[in-house]
C-alpha cells in the first residue's frame, strides 16, 4: 500500500511538470526562515522602525512552495488553483492576527 502510495504521488510530478521532493523540499526549507522574519518583524515593530522588508521576506517564504508550482507546473487543474487560494488567505489572515498579537504584547511590556 505504501508503494502504490508513493508511486501514484511520484505521478503527479511527472504529469504536471513539478518535482514533489523539489516542492517539499522548498515548503519544508522555507519553514525556518519563514519564522525567523516573523521574529524580525515584531523585533522592528517593537523598536517602531518599519516593517515592509520582514513582511515581504515571510510573505515571500510563506508561497515559495507555490511559487515554484506556479513556475514549474504544468496542467495544474483549477480546482488546485482555488484550494490553494484559500489556502494562502486563510493562512495570510492567520499570520496577520497572530503576528499583532506578538506585537501588542511585546509594545504592553516594554511600556511596563
Amino acid at each position: 500500500m505504501i508503494e502504490a502510495f508513493t508511486d501514484w504521488f511520484l505521478s503527479l510530478g511527472e504529469n504536471y511538470g513539478v518535482n514533489p521532493w523539489v516542492f517539499g523540499a522548498i515548503y519544508v526549507g522555507a519553514i525556518p526562515f519563514f519564522f525567523a522574519s516573523i521574529a524580525w518583524l515584531v523585533k522592528r515593530a517593537r523598536a517602531h522602525r518599519s516593517t515592509v522588508v520582514p513582511t515581504l521576506c515571510a510573505g515571500f517564504c510563506f508561497v515559495s512552495a507555490y511559487l515554484y508550482l506556479a513556475i514549474a507546473g504544468r496542467n495544474i487543474p483549477v480546482w488546485v488553483w482555488i484550494f490553494l487560494a484559500v489556502l494562502v488567505v486563510y493562512g495570510a489572515v492567520s499570520t496577520i492576527r497572530d503576528t499583532r498579537r506578538k506585537i501588542a504584547a511585546a509594545r504592553a511590556e516594554a511600556a511596563e
